[in-house]
């Protein structure tokens, strides 16, 4: 059974009793969840306020709490406490295993982090790493609750369609890579939201299925972990730190999820698998071949005039991409010769392809892994590093070979009819 009840620290009064506990707290929204004999403190933060960081320290200094649990994982808490590990990155490593998207929208979203803290002078997650620090500090128990972000990333591409994907990825990348500032009603939206829903803008409030795995599902992965780590029956106060966004639907979840933790956990943390049979690829190359074939049978040149025609238009987008990405000439040269082919390979793309042979002419040294994260807060930024501008090579070079892809399918089908 579980008993939940709304929190909200009013003014305590102008008399002398107030002490700065109870200021600290002020207007701050907590809900108590009580379940399986544990209660749940649950404090609504918001990822940009010094009010946020305050109620955190007074609370854990009120020692009314044995753990304290934050809306973190592992690579999340590395990084906001300073012993992250991006000089370890294997480029290669990356490129071959089809994660130089994802790198690249971590790095991303690092850099609007870090646009947040220059322009409002306070660390985005600050209340978070206060937590983290406190609980440190009174030896108490330190709950890493939320899901890995790469999880959460990938389980909101694969939500979307093709279109949606194309959306997020242009809406990602303008957000992130090209506002010098952070809009006023960002900031607001930040006051009351999630850090991760607002860096993808609007879009993630159009979206349901994105909306879905950036909150929804995190909610409900949040209350699945709160209740396993409990379940040895060690935890009896629990202080939740977690977005403002996060509080309704975190303590919805902990009074009406019914499954077993574990499982509903582990079923969150699946990335579901996408189909075993390219259909795209096996009809892609089906229409050329048939499209060749019957140019061929033809006898008047319009087979070679379609190969011809497929292999300059896939080619030389494919080469502009990487041309803009600051290829190195020999980069350039190998998406040429990569884009007309790597579609027709469900497992490769022309962006490995190429950014591979920019990894390997041009080694990133290490200075590029030191400053990447100062580096990417700027567009030059992306170009100048070589770690990131590899990240730039594998999505420009892709996108080159997509649009080619597009454009000489509709001159072949044009020709064809």
């Amino acid at each position: 059974m579980a008993i939940s009840c709304d929190v909200t620290v009013t003014e305590p009064g102008r008399d002398a009793t107030a002490t700065s506990a109870d200021q600290a707290l002020l207007d701050q929204p907590i809900k108590i969840v009580e379940r399986d004999g544990v209660r749940y403190t649950l404090l609504g933060t918001a990822h940009i306020s010094q009010a946020s960081v305050n109620a955190v320290r007074a609370l854990i200094a009120s020692q009314r709490f044995d753990t304290v649990a934050v809306e973190l994982d592992s690579n999340r808490h590395r990084a906001l406490t300073g012993s992250d590990t991006l000089n370890e990155l294997d480029l290669f490593a990356i490129l071959r295993g089809g994660k130089a998207g994802l790198v690249a929208a971590n790095l991303a979203l690092a850099a609007y982090q870090r646009r947040l803290a220059e322009q409002l002078g306070i660390e985005p997650g600050a209340e978070l790493k206060a937590a983290c620090s406190g609980a440190d500090d009174a030896q108490l128990r330190l709950w890493l609750i939320d899901r890995d972000i790469g999880i959460t990333l990938r389980r909101a591409w694969n939500s979307l369609g093709w279109w949606s994907r194309a959306k997020l990825a242009s809406g990602l990348g303008a957000s992130l890579l090209f506002d010098s500032t952070v809009e006023q009603d960002e900031i607001e939206r930040l006051k009351e939201g999630d850090l991760l829903e607002s860096s993808f803008g609007e879009f993630a409030r159009q979206s349901p299925p994105l909306f879905t795995a950036l909150i929804d599902e995190r909610d409900h992965y949040m209350a699945a972990r709160l209740r396993e780590h409990s379940v040895p029956g060690d935890a009896r106060e629990v202080l939740a730190v977690v977005g403002a966004g996060h509080l309704h639907g975190l303590a919805q979840a902990l009074q009406s999820d019914h499954g077993e933790p574990t499982a509903m956990r582990e079923e969150l943390d699946s990335t579901p698998a996408s189909s075993q049979i390219p259909w795209f690829t096996i009809g892609l190359i089906a229409f050329l071949l048939g499209g060749f074939a019957w140019g061929f049978a033809r006898g008047d040149g319009l087979g070679m005039q379609l190969a011809v025609g497929w292999v300059l238009t896939t080619g030389t987008l494919g080469a502009l991409g990487c041309l803009v990405a600051g290829g190195h000439p020999l980069s350039v040269l190998a998406a040429f010769f990569a884009s007309p082919l790597t579609p027709l390979h469900p497992a490769l793309s022309s962006g490995m392809v190429s950014a591979g042979v920019e990894a390997w002419l041009r080694k990133p040294t290490y200075r590029d892994f030191l400053y990447l994260r100062d580096d990417t807060l700027t567009l030059k930024g992306w170009w100048r590093n070589r770690v990131a501008r590899v990240m730039v090579n594998f999505f420009l070079t892709n996108l080159g070979t997509a649009l080619g892809v597009w454009i000489a399918g509709a001159a072949i089908l044009g020709k064809l009819i």
